[in-house]
């Protein structure tokens, strides 16, 4: 008791101190969450300008579709939670239309304008809020992109009153949604406030619609209830504008044959498979690509009571509406033929087996392979070892068997059969059929690869192969491009790829051995503006040509020693065009290297004596030029031409000669390796002309280096000459070339181009080619086929946008295709446009066949109904001229006809009526609703899928003397769907 007492006189003590007493002190003055989220949204308003009014131009028709759109975003927070504003505005560009005045009690927001504009209704193509209350500037606050949907009724209410006082705090006109439920659903709720004027947007968003409320009585209904006045209820209400759109969807559009092209089976049973298919890339979509046909009939601005709609009867007749509008839904990635193709080609860039890996190697290099040890043959034969007896079981013995078995099934097996395999090299080499007499017509009688025209060598397709890096469309490598294409999507993949590309090999290394010129490549060093492997096969058809007139240059030489005569067919005949090697002496022939002949065992004054006695390899007099020392013309030599070099050498030889370096050894060395054409030139020159001297050489060979000056001697004008003053540098290469040269033709000098090496080189070179490798080499081919066959498919249609996207599209192959390393993933993405390209085209023949253009049409219907398909290519959605009773609307309206008529049809016979209904005029109108039919009457269009009700008017809200502000309801009904978008303004001076 005692201590009860103490404790409560200590604590009468604490209370009494005035210094320990602590409250609880709350600061109003800081500012919550929710005030800084308003404050956040207020300044976004200030810093978009959107604060005022806004005097723009009235809206004019299809604006909002045809015109650009701006957006500007940003985020803000409420707390933890994040949100994304978003300001949508339309671009005008009139000077008026950005004016700004200052806010007055008489300026209406442009929302409030815009929700009567009747010339933007149902657009087809707007963000769905501009289509459900025709805004042409609006704000949008929805939760940032990985945040919860608001969908509790607090949080809603919230984020309104938000709105509401940043709208109101900053003075803006601009309405402003906030996105509420989840995203799908595409629910707003949203309001607008100007001088005097307040508009609610709501919404309204059901699964099914309720059945006293899906048609346009019921909808009517509740768009009065909602304006009516509580006050004065009997208070008559102004007339009522009506839009009204019912959309009608096809979806069986196939009646008409599919416009695709067959195979030619006949061709391909007759053996003809080289010339016709091996040549040529499909083309054309598989199935339709378009999967529906929407058609959108419009009532515009109807005055209630005009028109009547309730459950028991309707005056909307599709077939009656003013204005008629369609659309085509594309087939989501329709199944494209060339496109296929191409990325099938594309997908082998990826393997990694090698040729023998793919076609199962040799069994005798596969025996080699396990016995791969023999460098330790002789040791282990003699150094004793433990026997394996594991490898001596019964299983492992069957187990090698099988796997010999397997080889040897696999070998026998090969991926392409004789037949396809004879007619694919048929096709790229036709001279193997001929005689070499016939030769000369191969070219004539040849179809062009690719089944087209051959294109004309001056034509901008031709030279298409610069742009692409790729070769001539008349050449052997663009016909083996597409023959690989072709093997791998139709022969075996792979597997014939590189059965075809060995089989090719041979063919090359037998002309090679044989000395038959390769079909189908242009003659000359090889072209560095075409792919890497033409220019191989270029390189190797020069070695041939090479080979060939160096065999022909000794038979011909030695039948002319055989047979007595004057040497009259020496070099005074041949063309100035002519190579060295295949122009030939009469008496001697070429030799490989000097230090192989007799000749070089000769003394100095031998040589120099038959240097005077005789000149060699003179191809013809140099003008009326003379030898400095000498009265004799000077005579251009017979010479070598310089050794052919394809790019991949050239890089090897700019390689070597950059790690000389930059000392002067290695400048030296540099110089001697690149004047071996310069030392052989000199010899030939010594040869066809003795007793010159370096000026005369430099004369022919390069004038600029004789510099020629008039001298006055002895009161007469006389022309002296001397070298440049480069040439006079110590040390020149030229001079220690000319000094060191022999007199020597041509043709007993050694080769600049040693053909047997090259040859070789490029015959490994083609041998190690895995199939991923020759896919990389030929993908230029590939396309600039491919561009070539859409080219010409769309010249019979005409497209406008697909010649721009080509030009693209080519644009970017070119660029890709001439870098050092070409990104090959980025040319799946030149493919993918290839293949939309070509649904573009597909889509235009199928519109093409379902509106029968080219059927016999009138001329000016077939001129209206070319305009409206290529409309339909263009433009999200297209204008039926007059309607119902248009070319274009009858044809429609006989596409749903027999759509319905297939549809309700419950027996075979009944097709061969629908046959007969689209090649039938029409019957009248009276008749065909007036007339008895013992079938049961079937509706020319199916049910409405959707059904949109724009409900527009004045009305003084929410008092009858209140002002009359504009009220708006947008409905729309599907078979999934029911929704109400209201938009209602009220008066807030008087009420």
């Amino acid at each position: 008791m005692h201590l009860d007492r103490s404790k409560q006189r200590a604590r009468m003590a604490a209370d009494s101190d005035p210094e320990s007493e602590v409250f609880e002190i709350t600061d109003f003055t800081t500012a919550s969450e929710w005030e800084r989220f308003i404050s956040r949204v207020e300044e976004v308003l200030n810093d978009w300008k959107l604060i005022g009014s806004r005097v723009r131009k009235p809206l004019q028709k299809g604006e909002i579709t045809s015109g650009s759109w701006e957006e500007h975003t940003q985020e803000i927070n409420f707390a933890d939670f994040r949100f994304s504003i978003t300001h949508h505005c339309l671009k005008q560009e009139s000077a008026e239309s950005q004016s700004r005045e200052g806010a007055g009690e008489d300026v209406c927001p442009l929302a409030l304008q815009d929700l009567l504009c009747v010339n933007n209704d149902f657009p087809p193509r707007a963000h769905c809020l501009v289509r459900w209350f025709g805004v042409r500037e609006f704000l949008v606050i929805s939760p940032g992109a990985h945040c919860e949907a608001v969908v509790s009724e607090s949080k809603c209410n919230l984020l309104l009153s938000s709105v509401s006082i940043a709208l109101a705090n900053t003075g803006c006109l601009v309405p402003l949604f906030v996105q509420i439920q989840q995203k799908w659903r595409k629910m707003y709720a949203g309001e607008c406030q100007g001088p005097g004027v307040h508009t609610d947007f709501e919404m309204v968003h059901l699964r099914k619609a309720p059945g006293q409320h899906t048609h346009l009585s019921g909808l009517l209904d509740i768009f009065k209830n909602k304006m009516s006045c509580p006050l004065t209820p009997l208070t008559p209400l102004p007339p009522i504008s009506i839009s009204i759109r019912f959309t009608f969807v096809l979806q069986d559009g196939q009646q008409c044959s599919w416009p695709q092209q067959p195979p030619d089976f006949y061709a391909l049973l007759a053996g003809e498979v080289g010339g016709v298919e091996f040549g040529r890339l499909p083309f054309g979509a598989c199935e339709d690509p378009i999967s529906e046909l929407h058609l959108a009939t419009t009532w515009p601005n109807l005055t209630e009571g005009i028109v009547v709609d309730n459950d028991v009867y309707s005056d909307l007749d599709p077939l009656q509406a003013p204005h008629w509008s369609v659309r085509v839904r594309k087939a989501d990635n329709p199944q494209c033929l060339l496109g296929e193709f191409l990325m099938e080609f594309f997908k082998l860039c990826c393997r990694k087996e090698s040729t023998e890996e793919v076609l199962g190697r040799n069994p005798v290099e596969e025996e080699g392979t396990e016995n791969s040890d023999i460098t330790q043959a002789l040791s282990k034969l003699t150094e004793p070892a433990a026997v394996p007896i594991h490898k001596l079981s019964v299983s492992s013995m069957v187990h090698s068997a099988r796997r010999r078995m397997r080889r040897h099934r696999r070998a026998e097996e090969s991926p392409l059969n004789s037949h396809v395999l004879n007619s694919i090299l048929l096709y790229l080499f036709p001279d193997a059929a001929l005689d070499k007499s016939d030769l000369s017509d191969v070219k004539s009688t040849q179809p062009s690869p690719g089944g087209t025209t051959e294109p004309d060598r001056e034509s901008e397709d031709y030279h298409l192969y610069n742009q692409l890096k790729s070769a001539p469309s008349d050449s052997l490598t663009y016909r083996l491009a597409l023959c690989v294409c072709v093997v791998n999507f139709h022969h075996g993949g792979v597997r014939a790829v590189a059965h075809l590309w060995q089989e090719f090999v041979l063919e090359m290394r037998y002309r090679w051995e044989n000395n038959c010129l390769i079909y189908g490549l242009a003659g000359g060093a090889p072209d560095l503006r075409c792919c890497l492997l033409h220019q191989k096969l270029q390189m190797l058809n020069c070695c041939i040509e090479r080979k060939r007139a160096r065999d022909d240059g000794r038979k011909s030489g030695a039948s002319d020693r055989s047979r007595p005569g004057p040497e009259s067919a020496g070099p005074a005949e041949v063309s100035p065009g002519k190579s060295w090697d295949s122009w030939s002496d009469s008496e001697e022939e070429f030799f490989e290297c000097l230090s192989d002949t007799e000749e070089m065992k000769d003394t100095e004054s031998e040589k120099k004596a038959a240097n005077k006695s005789r000149a060699e390899g003179r191809l013809q007099p140099h003008g009326k030029l003379t030898l400095l020392k000498s009265p004799e013309p000077l005579y251009i030599p017979v010479t070598q031409e310089p050794a052919p070099m394809t790019e991949d050498l050239l890089e090897e030889q700019s390689e070597v000669l950059a790690k000389l370096g930059t000392s002067a050894e290695g400048a030296h060395l540099r110089a001697r390796m690149q004047s071996a054409c310069l030392l052989s030139d000199m010899e030939s020159f010594k040869a066809a002309n003795p007793g010159c001297c370096l000026e005369d050489f430099v004369r022919w060979y390069s004038p600029r280096d004789y510099v020629e000056e008039e001298v006055d001697e002895v009161g007469q004008t006389v022309i002296r000459g001397d070298l440049s003053a480069r040439m006079k540098i110590p040390g020149n290469m030229w001079v220690e070339a000319w000094e060191t040269a022999k007199a020597t033709p041509a043709r007993r000098q050694k080769r600049l181009f040693d053909d047997t090496k090259e040859a070789e080189k490029v015959l490994h070179y083609l041998s190690q080619q895995k199939p991923s490798d020759l896919t990389r080499h030929l993908m230029p081919c590939v396309l600039h086929a491919a561009l070539l066959k859409i080219k010409e498919e769309e010249e019979s249609e005409d497209i406008a946008s697909v010649r721009k996207a080509l030009q693209q599209v080519t644009a970017h192959a070119s660029k890709l295709l001439h870098h050092p390393n070409p990104d090959f993933k980025k040319l799946e993405d030149v493919i993918v446009q290839m293949s939309a390209e070509e649904a573009v085209i597909a889509r235009a023949r199928s519109l093409k066949a379902k509106f029968g253009i080219a059927g016999g049409e009138r001329e000016e219907d077939a001129d209206e109904l070319q305009r409206f398909v290529s409309c339909l290519l263009e433009e999200p959605e297209v204008s039926v001229v007059g309607a119902g009773r248009g070319p274009a609307g009858k044809i429609i309206h006989k596409l749903f006809v027999s759509s319905q008529r297939l549809a309700d049809s419950s027996d075979e016979g009944f097709l061969m009526d629908v046959e007969a209904a689209l090649l039938a005029p029409m019957e009248d109108e009276a008749g065909r609703s007036g007339g008895t039919d013992d079938r049961k009457a079937v509706p020319d269009f199916p049910p409405p899928a959707g059904r949109e009700v724009l409900l527009r008017t004045c009305v003084p809200r929410p008092a009858p003397y209140s002002k009359a502000l504009p009220q708006r309801l947008f409905c729309v009904l599907t078979r999934d769907e029911f929704r109400l978008a209201g938009a209602f303004s009220s008066d807030t001076c008087f009420f």
